[in-house]
């Protein structure tokens, strides 16, 4: 914080106090409300100083050894470093870091494996499929035939039947695993083998999960996927921004992908941030952390299942929670406004087999801040008081402040 701090008052302030006063104002309302966004977590001070690194400067068009622009000697020797500490971290035969976003990840994925009009296996986006998994809105919508599959009406899981008899129907292309709101492990193993059978790709869109993954929390779809793509910020705690890890085969098809095809010059300042995050990623404090992401979310479910919410699955594997507010007389859009004025800031999501909208919302951040099972049991009661309108939002938006006072997310 105090770097933060320091960047927009003594720089900032003098020259664009304008923007000053909105950097401080979101720095104050991340430090005063509770961020239980599932996508959201807090980077390290010194992932924010490589963001605000002269790297910022260097145009970088290309690879190491290969740049289009003269002066790369040492933005190569940073992107190396973050190859190689993403691939021993996740043990992969390569890693591309240049990616965006996920989605642009996502896409380069795609473009390295695909052709327009192919068609592609995914969760359906009611059940908690990405945009890039075949919405409409999205590109992936229009380029690809996506055959959507489900998960079960009774129990919230993958459907792995259905899911076995489309692949076998539809034959397709290739089949994508991963989801933004499913809060189990997905079986990479049974996808490895459909895909075989029927002669597909296997893509896993593993943004949530890979930060557990990285901290031994989770499994890993590295061994099983032909490309995993994933985000560098959620749980992983790095900058905003994706990867593409694979086999050596396909090295070649997917760093064309990236660039030249979907993408321009690399962010070296973002690069050099996610080798720092993956080398914090490495430490056995960051394994101790994933796991208790984990315990916070299972603890915090069991919470709002016992104030009243239907817990989607019956509870989570992973950092991350849906949840119907419903038998609260309540729904998801208006649960999500009661929540913000109180300072607990989440999502809405789809919820399986009903036109209704739910609420996702995950442990990461408030665990980065600090944050134990017992505050999560506390923030359950909250939560579940606040929507029976049982505790007044200004009552509740003090404790907010309260509880965000104890744990601020950059002490100093």
């Amino acid at each position: 914080m105090a770097v933060t701090r320091t960047l927009a008052a003594d720089v900032l302030r003098g020259q664009d106090p304008q923007l000053a006063d909105i950097l401080l104002g979101e720095l104050d309302r991340q430090s005063t409300t509770l961020q239980l966004i599932a996508a959201e977590n807090f980077t390290s001070p010194a992932v924010l100083a490589a963001l605000g690194s002269p790297l910022a400067n260097k145009y970088a068009e290309g690879y190491p050894g290969a740049r289009h622009h003269g002066g790369c000697e040492m933005v190569d020797v940073a992107e190396r470093l973050a190859v190689e500490r993403a691939k021993t971290l996740f043990g992969a035969e390569h890693a591309n870091v240049q990616s965006h976003s996920g989605s642009s990840a996502v896409l380069a994925a795609y473009a390295a494996l695909l052709r327009p009009g192919d068609t592609v296996l995914a969760l359906g986006l009611p059940y908690g499929g990405h945009l890039t998994h075949g919405s409409p809105a999205n590109f992936s919508g229009r380029w690809f035939d996506f055959v959507p599959y489900g998960v079960d009406a009774e129990t919230g899981l993958i459907d792995h039947d259905q899911v076995r008899t489309l692949a076998r129907g539809h034959r397709p292309k290739a089949i994508v695993c991963g989801s933004i709101a499913y809060p189990r492990h997905i079986d990479y193993a049974f996808f490895r083998e459909l895909a075989d059978e029927v002669g597909a790709y296997l893509i896993a869109d593993a943004a949530h999960p890979m930060g557990l993954v990285a901290g031994g929390a989770a499994p890993s779809p590295v061994p099983f996927a032909d490309v995993v793509c994933a985000t560098t910020h959620k749980v992983l705690r790095g900058p905003r921004g994706g990867m593409i890890l694979c086999g050596a085969d396909l090295a070649e098809r997917v760093d064309r992908a990236v660039f030249p095809f979907t993408q321009g010059g690399a962010q070296m300042h973002a690069i050099a941030a996610k080798a720092v995050a993956f080398g914090e990623a490495a430490t056995p404090e960051f394994a101790a952390y994933a796991h208790q992401v984990v315990a916070n979310a299972r603890t915090l479910a069991a919470g709002l299942a016992a104030e009243g919410l239907v817990v989607t699955t019956g509870g989570t594997d992973t950092h991350l929670i849906t949840a119907d507010p419903a038998p609260l007389g309540v729904d998801g859009r208006t649960a999500r406004g009661r929540l913000a004025a109180a300072g607990i800031v989440l999502d809405c999501c789809a919820l399986p087999h009903g036109d209704a909208r739910g609420l996702r919302l995950g442990t990461a951040a408030v665990t980065t801040q600090g944050m134990g099972e017992e505050e999560m049991v506390w923030l359950a009661a909250l939560v579940g008081g606040v929507l029976r309108e049982e505790t007044e939002s200004p009552k509740a938006r003090e404790e907010v402040r309260e509880l965000a006072g104890r744990f601020p997310p950059y002490p100093g």
